[in-house]
């Protein structure tokens, strides 16, 4: 088969996949797409998962990338419920589980990640949770109800979302982590402090320092989590948050070069030209930062399948230099009634940049963090790393601009909230 006969391919029918068939159209390409994925949804977003949809604002619609129409209308084969079990490099072919082959001219990997699995006795018990997948989703918000003993373990991004939902619903919740603070390789003590702050203001119970030893249970359902001190704390339910890992078991088998994801250079191309990666599962060349990166957030997975799409069609300046981004957001229920809900009842929060655990000399508070109105900045030799704006809004285009410009900053300036930051 000439490689002009042949599709390109996309296996993850993840946002990055849909996203990626999206920009192939937009950019003018009106060969073949045959977009693969494992699961029997059609492409559809995370974010929600941990947030609108768990907490039931959010109807399930609008999970989706594209309406159902899409994919016809725009002549893109999309294959659900389907497995890619092998890749072969040479004859530029994909494998699939039912036995069938897909030939590709140009092969895009959108595997996305697994959730690190909880290594304890008991973990394989009924009412231990995880959050990847849709359906997982629907079962934590089944829990979610008043009263409920939710036990969270791991006080990262998904397992504060988690607590915070479950808060709103009125359930008790207690939050397991080893660490001292939460989120503390990724915000550093002095940002994590806020959090813990803010969390423990509405009820979750925090625990830090704790080694989780079993989960106990009878008749196959969980019934509370065993710590490291012989102390159990009770559950109903318990939801699983300690991390993801790549799925870079197809690249890896494929010989494809791996190591924290698949290794990609600036254009999201891997060590195969004719195999691309992107979102999770890519650790790819930044020239800003000059290092390789694997982001695990919604943005990348978001905008990287613009410039892998139009660096499979050849065009060389496709390259993928955007400041990492993040966001998220929790609103609790007040705590006094018949009050309306104030900047310590919600977190709306969005974080650019990349700073690695003591790569900075200095956190900067820019606002009034004790009313959780605030932006904080990570420095490095008067350099802004990354900026964090927490309830305060329309400040992420000069943020961005401050990280990407590296130039040494005033301090003073910086924290003066009547400073504009264009001007700093």
């Amino acid at each position: 088969m000439a490689g002009s006969e042949r599709p390109i391919v996309i296996v993850g029918a993840s946002l990055g996949g849909a996203k990626a068939a999206e920009a192939l159209r937009e950019a003018g390409y009106r060969g073949r797409i045959v977009l693969i994925g494992e699961e029997h949804e059609r492409p559809y977003e995370r974010p929600p998962l941990s947030k609108g949809y768990l907490l039931g604002k959010d109807a399930r619609e609008k999970i989706y990338v594209h309406p159902p129409q899409w994919y016809a209308e725009h002549d893109v084969t999309l294959r659900l419920g389907t497995a890619v079990s092998a890749i072969d490099p040479a004859a530029r072919t994909v494998t699939l589980t039912d036995n069938g082959e897909v030939a590709y001219h140009k092969l895009l990997l959108t595997t996305g990640s697994a959730p690190r699995r909880l290594p304890v006795p008991g973990a394989d018990q009924d009412g231990v949770l995880y959050l990847r997948r849709v359906e997982d989703s629907e079962r934590i918000k089944a829990a979610l109800r008043p009263g409920a003993r939710i036990a969270v373990i791991g006080a990262g991004w998904i397992g504060l979302e988690v607590a915070a939902a479950a808060r709103t619903a009125g359930a008790e919740v207690t939050v397991l982590e080893a660490l001292e603070l939460p989120l503390l390789r990724v915000l550093g003590r002095e940002v994590a402090q806020v959090f813990a702050d803010l969390h423990r203001d509405h009820g979750v119970d925090l625990r830090f320092g704790v080694q989780v030893t079993e989960l106990t249970g009878a008749d196959g359902t969980v019934s509370g989590v065993k710590l490291g001190d012989g102390s159990e704390v009770a559950a109903d339910a318990v939801v699983v948050g300690i991390g993801i890992s790549p799925a870079t078991a197809l690249a890896e088998a494929a010989g494809l070069e791996v190591d924290n994801g698949i290794k990609t250079d600036q254009h999201l191309r891997t060590s195969d030209p004719d195999i691309y990666a992107a979102g999770d599962v890519a650790n790819a060349f930044h020239p800003l930062f000059g290092k390789h990166l694997r982001v695990e957030h919604w943005a990348n997975a978001l905008n990287q399948p613009q410039t892998a799409a139009r660096a499979m069609l050849g065009q060389p300046d496709a390259v993928y230099d955007r400041v990492p981004y993040f966001f998220t957001d929790a609103e609790w229920t007040p705590r006094h009634p018949n009050e309306p809900v104030a900047s310590r009842d919600k977190l709306s929060m969005e974080y650019l940049g990349y700073v690695e655990p003591d790569g900075y000399d200095r956190v900067l508070f820019r606002g009034d963090v004790k009313a959780n109105e605030f932006i904080a900045f990570w420095l490095k030799d008067g350099r802004v790393l990354a900026g964090m704006n927490m309830n305060v809004w329309d400040v992420t285009d000069p943020i961005r601009e401050l990280i990407a410009s590296k130039r040494v900053v005033d301090a003073d300036r910086l924290a003066n909230p009547k400073v504009p930051l264009d001007e700093v």
